[in-house]
């Protein structure tokens, strides 16, 4: 298996936001949070909210183009 780009998650003070997702991606996240259980060494999956912030974080620090307008 290929290493996954999301490394561990981290404990921070959370900000409630409320999201939809297409029933193919809640079933996609549940999927990935398997993978990342597996390759974390977790006992079980996190649950996939808990995925969302840092897979927003990881793909906002590699976004060139969001990196050249300014963005943080």
């Amino acid at each position: 298996m290929r290493k996954l780009r999301l490394g561990p998650i981290l404990e921070d003070k959370p900000v409630k936001v409320s999201v939809e997702l297409s029933a193919e991606l809640a079933r996609t996240l549940a999927a990935y949070a398997e993978a990342h259980a597996r390759e974390s060494g977790l006992s079980g999956p996190l649950p996939p909210e808990r995925l969302i912030p840092a897979m927003l974080e990881r793909f906002m620090a590699t976004d060139r183009g969001f990196r050249r307008a300014g963005g943080s």
